[in-house]
């Protein structure tokens, strides 16, 4: 059965190589004044797919042209929203950017080494994606 109730996330885990080197783009969450890192996420439309949101969010927000290479895991959870608690389904994409432009939709962002992303983001469940 088919929770109508049920929002659905997507992900966007999206790197960049250069100099030899991959860096890897998180945000700080919107308004949020403890410092809390993420990986960028947006929910997905009811007309679209969730593959298709992730590039959507990186092109819109990002500023940037990213393709898809493969899912990279899948996570449930909830939140409240008016006093009610909804359920959510997280989908995260790996993605590699093919062309940069200015970031807009973003409050704050960093692009970082894997292992100094990894330790910047708020979340444990994004931590092991």
């Amino acid at each position: 059965m088919i929770n109508k109730n049920l929002v659905l996330v997507s992900g966007a885990i999206v790197f960049k190589e250069g100099r030899g080197k991959r860096r890897w783009f998180i945000v700080k969450q919107t308004g949020d004044e403890d410092e809390k890192w993420e990986i960028p996420k947006v929910p997905v439309r009811k007309t679209e797919s969730s593959s298709r949101a992730a590039i959507r969010v990186m092109g819109e927000k990002g500023g940037m042209d990213a393709k898809i290479l493969e899912e990279a895991g899948r996570a449930g959870g909830s939140t409240t929203i008016n006093g009610e608690t909804v359920p959510q389904r997280h989908l995260y994409y790996l993605m590699m950017q093919e062309a940069a432009g200015e970031v807009l939709g973003f409050e704050d962002y960093k692009w970082l080494e894997y292992a100094k992303a990894v330790r910047k983001l708020s979340s444990k469940r994004e931590r092991l994606m």
